[in-house]
């Protein structure tokens, strides 16, 4: 894992919400480090546009974020993988495809804003973004270059374990 950019797709259902913030985040906060990706099991299609607006808000860049399925990461064409991670429970709990490189994996469970009633959602959506923003600062801090994979992939999972995770149950 030296020397390149790293590989990150982030996972949930529909990939219409808390995958999309992840990538914007990861992109934004990691553009050095990391390359970001998201994908859903059963995406939805589109992108739900409290998620555009809430990045829009914190200034995230959102370039052209896209509902799609993650088995276009399974392709021989698709990058390679250094890393998987849920964000959603459903996502989690699903039999994924085999992913080319053998990424490290995380779970980071987030409750899905959009599942609030309307005129909860930019309250549920920026909270979302805050527990993601926060752990994406973790990950892009630890030092991937030093850390074995075995304790790499602790550490990752680490952070979403971590009581950030509490703050996701408060939405």
């Amino acid at each position: 894992m030296k020397n390149r950019k790293l590989n990150v797709l982030f996972l949930c259902t529909g990939n219409s919400a808390r995958s999309i913030l992840a990538e914007a985040l990861l992109n934004h906060h990691g553009r050095d480090q990391f390359n970001a990706y998201s994908a859903g099991s059963c995406p939805t299609g589109r992108v739900h546009p409290m998620a555009v607006h809430t990045l829009e808000k914190w200034q995230i860049p959102v370039g052209h974020p896209s509902s799609k399925n993650w088995n276009l990461f399974a392709m021989p064409d698709a990058p390679l993988l250094d890393f998987v991670i849920t964000v959603c429970d459903s996502a989690a709990g699903e039999t994924c495809p085999l992913w080319p490189g053998q990424p490290v994996t995380a779970h980071w469970g987030i409750k899905d804003p959009a599942t609030v009633a309307p005129e909860q959602q930019p309250i549920a959506f920026a909270q979302a973004c805050s527990i993601l923003e926060r752990r994406i600062r973790i990950f892009v801090s630890l030092p991937m270059a030093t850390l074995s994979r075995l304790a790499l992939e602790t550490r990752v999972r680490a952070i979403g374990t971590s009581d950030n995770s509490t703050d996701a149950e408060q939405t």
